[in-house]
């Protein structure tokens, strides 16, 4: 991968990058704690988003929200250009105290309404990304740059996604559904009358990746919110559908790469 430019101030980060010949390696399903912006510029792929597959053209702009999982797929190794950028939700809140301009994030279902087609945005995430200029600078810039963005995602029509697998979106659904509950594999995939191994090769061309790995990082992300509201690691743990506080520690620090507890609230 070669990272053209990436720089992060004051909870902003992008990054412009280009893949000469992608494959499948590096490119796992993740989801973020920030909202996302992702601009594709060149290249012949998918992007999964909650069980949704969008297509992917020059000017395919795609938009998530905190813990919205997403990835891409591959159709072929053509050149891969695109740019992206992360941002907290609370960013326009200075002149936007309703969010309204975050309503093309917040207010749609999960994994739905994500995809816009709006060429001739280039110019833009180069600006905000090769800026020169200070810290301050930097951020006034993308701030603004965002939220024109934002505002014309607000005026437009999202793309709509081919239509997919009722059976995959509505595993994703279900898996959404019962999130913080006790469950296992073998029950998910009991309540669709299929085999564990069935589900899961269904879940993963859904999402990119298994029903587990999916339901932990969903997981981690709602007690880190826990946590930063002031809630306690254990009782964090407990509301996320961690039976075992051990379990959760481990995967908290390797996600985060700090303990729960380092927030200060056990």
């Amino acid at each position: 991968m070669d990272f053209l430019k990436e720089s992060e101030s004051a909870g902003l980060y992008i990054r412009h990058a280009i893949n000469d010949t992608p494959t499948g390696s590096g490119f796992d399903f993740h989801i973020h704690d920030r909202c996302e912006v992702f601009y594709f510029i060149s290249g012949n792929a998918q992007y999964l988003v909650e069980g949704t597959v969008y297509p992917l053209t020059k000017g395919s702009l795609l938009i998530m929200r905190p813990g919205e999982a997403h990835c891409i797929r591959f159709l072929s190794a053509e050149r891969y250009e695109r740019y992206a950028v992360n941002f907290p939700l609370s960013l326009f809140d200075s002149f936007d105290p309703e969010r309204r301009l975050m309503r093309p994030f917040t207010d749609r279902p999960l994994g739905k309404q994500n995809l816009y087609f709006l060429p001739g945005l280039e110019d833009i995430f180069r600006d905000m990304c090769y800026y020169e200029g200070d810290d301050y600078g930097r951020t006034l810039l993308m701030t603004t740059r965002l939220a024109d963005i934002t505002a014309m995602t607000a005026q437009q029509k999202s793309g709509k996604a081919p239509a997919g697998s009722a059976l995959s979106e509505q595993t994703v659904r279900y898996v959404n559904d019962v999130l913080f509950e006790e469950i296992t594999v073998e029950q998910l995939a009991a309540h669709f009358f299929l085999s564990a191994s069935q589900f899961s090769r269904i879940f993963r061309q859904a999402t990119g990746t298994s029903p587990w790995s999916y339901i932990t990082a969903k997981r981690l992300i709602r007690a880190r919110e826990l946590l930063y509201s002031g809630m306690s690691a254990k009782k964090a743990a407990e509301s996320c559908g961690f039976g075992d506080y051990s379990v959760f520690y481990k995967a908290y620090v390797k996600r985060y790469g700090e303990s729960p507890s380092a927030h200060g609230n056990d």
